[in-house]
């Protein structure tokens, strides 16, 4: 992996909506780690969440368009979308890197992401080629177990200071669901989006009009 190019965090994830701790992150490892651009990779098949119910991929990537359309320094990559199968973020970042190979690669992650490291598929040569930029939340470290989940981890970890958020992916879902306002945890674009398309919405009742 070359050094003498750009300096890019990918951030990746299901993204099922994109929400503010995860522009958060991307702003601060921009910060941190002196990045020229952070790239957002919503999964296609996230096969690690397989036990419950993913918006299709191609919804999410509208979704994740619209968190970072007023972002300049921001980009989306559909590589995992447009791929068959599960998704790897080891061939994510070869694929990336074969279209850039003068750069330098951070992978944008937090501490629970991190100590799941050894489940994900290869993450021995998913360590060799990248680092990771790892968000530590305010009067914290990170465990000296997530550091060492795989073998020469902790060598490739850099961290990235940023505040504690309470935000979550499913709570935002139930707000939706429940009709309640999500702002500022959910950016405007985005819950336009989710308004739009009728995400997260309760199905319809059977006894509504229109059943026989």
């Amino acid at each position: 992996m070359g050094v003498s190019g750009p300096r890019v965090g990918v951030l990746g994830g299901t993204f099922d909506p994109p929400h503010l701790a995860h522009l958060v992150l991307a702003a601060a490892a921009r910060r941190a780690l002196a990045l020229d651009r952070v790239v957002l990779v919503p999964a296609g098949d996230p096969w690690r969440k397989a036990d419950r119910d993913v918006t299709p991929a191609r919804t999410r990537l509208r979704l994740v368009e619209a968190a970072a359309e007023s972002l300049p320094w921001a980009e989306v990559s559909a590589v995992e979308v447009e791929r068959a199968g599960p998704t790897y973020t080891l061939e994510t970042f070869e694929e990336l890197a074969a279209a850039e190979p003068d750069a330098a690669w951070w992978f944008l992650l937090g501490e629970d992401a991190l100590a799941d490291l050894p489940h994900w598929h290869e993450p021995e040569q998913l360590v060799e080629a990248v680092r990771f930029g790892l968000a530590q939340r305010p009067a914290s470290a990170p465990a000296a177990s997530s550091l060492e989940a795989v073998p020469g981890l902790a060598e490739r970890v850099d961290l990235i200071p940023m505040p504690a958020l309470d935000v979550s992916a499913s709570d935002l879902r139930a707000r939706v669901a429940r009709g309640e306002p999500t702002g500022p945890l959910l950016p405007t674009a985005v819950r336009a989006v989710i308004d739009e398309l009728g995400l997260y919405r309760p199905a319809p009742s059977p006894s509504g009009r229109g059943w026989g």
